[in-house]
């Protein structure tokens, strides 16, 4: 069950990350993890990365967007917190996942290692996409901007 976090469980705790969807004329970016990376190889995410210790989760996640893509603040024409979500995964360990929606009007992204490809797609045909990260609809979900 996906619930959000009680107020009372904000701090950081093991399994804590921030989760960033980013938009561009109406659709969302998907990101395919390189068959490279430890975790969710070959599926397709959002912007995702672990909530350091002592780090803001706002300050984070635009660390990762640009990390991931190269977008910098400057090129971003929305950026706007969401839920707090906690998420369970396969062995049934807890996630907490700070989520954000971020907006551009920049297509050509420059992304880093960890990811081999990327797509712009509709909301509604996210569906479509094999090979998603299981909480991924999750993330997506929880931002009622993007109805999937």
């Amino acid at each position: 069950m996906i619930m959000p976090a009680q107020p009372e469980q904000q701090a950081a705790v093991p399994g804590t990350v921030v989760a960033v969807v980013l938009a561009w004329r109406g659709r969302i970016g998907l990101f395919k993890r390189g068959r490279h990376v430890g975790h969710d190889a070959g599926l397709w995410h959002c912007v995702t990365g672990f909530l350091e210790d002592g780090n803001h989760a706002h300050a984070q996640a635009l660390l990762k967007l640009y990390e991931a893509t190269g977008i910098s603040v400057a090129e971003l024409v929305d950026f706007r917190p969401g839920p707090v979500l906690d998420l369970p995964d396969a062995r049934g360990n807890r996630w907490r996942a700070h989520t954000f929606r971020a907006g551009t009007e920049r297509k050509k992204l420059r992304l880093s290692w960890e990811y081999d490809t990327y797509r712009w797609v509709r909301p509604r045909s996210v569906v479509r996409f094999d090979g998603q990260a299981p909480w991924l609809r999750a993330i997506l979900g929880a931002d009622r901007a993007f109805t999937i």
